[in-house]
């Protein structure tokens, strides 16, 4: 399969995504000292708003955090997950950061997995997700097409190491998408027996 590309705009990946923390310190010192992420940039906002810091997650992206001084306090359930995937309900609000996935290299994966236990870190059950009914394998099997296991930063944040174990192609979009009042939007993906793997021109 001709691997989709973006004609309308050259987007290459993802500068940086933005969260929220409560305790710069305890941040740096999880990102930086915990997952070795070099802190890259530091910011202190003008007028007293706060703080601004980026960390290198590879391939030229960054994890950004501010801190805002009086900032609301974390609200599990509404914009980040009760528990983790495996361990408890992954379900967010709209428009909330649920988790944010970091790829890593599946001869890696379980060495990392014990390397984070190694850490203190709590991790959920490793979850190898395939197309089964119960979308999850007890096991790496021909089916698996991407190994997670998940954990929380200082501040609840759920986090991923996720590998890749296979390639898609046509087959992998298959599912029209559910619309607000929870019906599906039948043909907008599957039209014709024919996944619409591009937006229409």
């Amino acid at each position: 399969m001709a691997k989709p590309t973006n004609t309308q705009f050259d987007i290459r990946g993802v500068n940086h995504l933005a969260l929220v923390c409560k305790d710069m310190a305890k941040t740096v010192e999880f990102y930086r000292d915990v997952l070795g992420m070099p802190l890259i940039k530091t910011i202190d906002l003008p007028h007293g708003m706060g703080q601004h810091f980026f960390f290198d997650i590879g391939n030229g992206d960054s994890l950004a955090f501010f801190w805002f001084p009086g900032a609301p306090e974390a609200a599990p359930g509404i914009a980040s997950p009760q528990g983790l995937p495996g361990l408890g309900s992954l379900m967010t609000a709209h428009g909330s950061m649920n988790h944010i996935a970091f790829n890593v290299p599946v001869e890696k994966f379980d060495d990392y997995c014990g390397r984070l236990k190694e850490k203190g870190i709590k991790l959920s059950p490793v979850l190898n997700h395939d197309n089964s009914p119960n979308q999850v394998s007890a096991t790496v099997t021909d089916e698996v097409f991407v190994r997670s296991v998940y954990f929380f930063d200082p501040d609840g944040i759920c986090l991923e190491f996720a590998a890749w174990t296979a390639d898609f192609d046509e087959s992998d979009v298959a599912h029209d998408p559910m619309m607000a009042d929870g019906r599906k939007a039948e043909g907008m993906i599957t039209a014709h027996g024919k996944a619409a793997l591009a937006p229409a021109e």
